[in-house]
This record gives C-alpha cells, structure tokens and sequence, in this order.
C-alpha cells in the first residue's frame, strides 16, 4: 500500500470519529435520562400509602351477651321463675338451652320428676309434653348430646343443673332446679344457672311420689320460656 493511500485511509477514519462524537452532543440530554412524569410519581406513591401509613387501631372490648330464662309455670305452682344463665361456666350447654327455648321447644314441657328436698326436673322436649306422659323422662331434643362441662359451682339452693344419664356425656335437653343443698353433685353434673326471681315459685312446684319422685296425675308445665338477655 502506497504512502497516499495510507494517508486517505488515516483522514478517513478521523472523519468519522468526529461525525460520531458531534451526533454524540446533539442528543438532548433529557432523552438519555428521562425521568418519570410528576403524574405517574403520584398516583405510585398514592397506591402505596396505604401500605406506607396503616390506620391505627384501638382495642375495643366487645361484651358477651348474657342470656337467661323467664318461665312461667301453671298447675299447682303459678308464676314465673327467672334464670340467669352460666355461659362462662358451661358455654356449650347454656348456647344447647338457649337454642331449645328460642325455637319454643320447651313450651308445654312438664315436671316429670320432683323430689322432696332435693330438686325438680323437667326439660323433656320429646316425651315431656302432651297426652301421654308415660315416656317422660326418657327423652331430648334432636340435638346432639353435650360434652360434660363440670366446674367448682356448687349445687346450693336455686341452682340450675343439667340431668344425665350415666355416661358424663350424656345431657341433652333436661334441666332441674334446686330445692336445697346437695353437695354430692358438686362435680358430677353441669351447673347452668341460677334462679334470680320466683323460688316461692319454685318451692310450690307438685312433688312426686316415692324416692325416685315420679308424678301421679297432672303435672305442673312449662307453659311459656323465653329468652332474656342483658
């Protein structure tokens, strides 16, 4: 290759760099580095402020609606006896209870088993109401029996428990209130209440007959129950 060839090549190539390097510094600079819209910077960091600044929160205390009975009783006894239900206590029996005497199953329930002394017994929304009382006793409802939820209340005077068979797991629908003291069940049976009003009531209840207490005749009824809650 000849010296002037060379020196054609040589300025050719200078040309060329300086054509480069001159488009170089005519492209705006805001094109290279192009920043976001003020817009757009706004609408991301209000989709995020919710996340950036949580609402503060306070705990509020939600009270527990406390239930009770209102019966009214008719036959030899006549008035009406209040109960104020334990759900701390026996939450899965007292929630039974309630649902029963909501839907009105325990209207017309008898007294099926009373015993001097000790306590009447009622709550057989199966075979404790109408004509034939001949099975009264031997039934419940048609919801499931109740896991025992025994506690350290004591069967005193007023006292409302739940009566069982003999397995701990056993009640159901039936329910007996408390003439008098009878620690020998402390433990062995679910406390559910109390009466708060109409032990005069309770007191004239129709006894039964014998130890066992079975009704002769006509029994005292349930003629009503409602739900109370404070």
């Amino acid at each position: 290759m000849s010296s002037r060839t060379i020196r054609f090549v040589i300025y050719g190539l200078v040309g060329l760099g300086l054509f480069i390097w001159t488009q170089t510094r005519e492209t705006p600079v805001e094109e290279i580095a192009e920043t976001p819209a003020p817009e757009a910077v706004e609408q991301v960091e209000d989709a995020r402020a919710p996340e950036a600044a949580p609402a503060e929160t306070t705990d509020v205390a939600v009270a527990e609606p406390n239930y009770g009975l209102e019966i009214d009783i008719a036959g030899q006894a006549n008035g009406t006896i209040v109960i104020d239900l334990f759900e701390d206590v026996a939450p899965l029996h007292t929630a039974q209870i309630v649902t029963l005497a909501s839907e009105g199953q325990y209207d017309g329930v008898v007294f099926h088993r009373v015993i001097e002394g000790f306590m009447a017994q009622t709550g057989d929304v199966r075979f404790g109401k109408g004509d034939d009382l001949s099975r009264a006793g031997m039934g419940g409802s048609e919801l499931p029996n109740l896991q025992a939820e025994f506690s350290d209340k004591p069967f005193a005077r007023g006292i409302v428990g739940m009566a069982r068979s003999q397995s701990p797991n056993s009640a159901n629908s039936q329910f007996f209130i408390m003439f008098d003291q009878g620690d020998f069940l402390n433990g062995q049976y679910t406390v559910i209440g109390e009466v708060t009003a109409g032990m005069d009531v309770v007191d004239q209840i129709k006894r039964g007959e014998g130890p066992n207490g079975a009704m002769i005749g006509a029994a005292d009824e349930m003629v009503a129950v409602r739900v109370t809650q404070n």
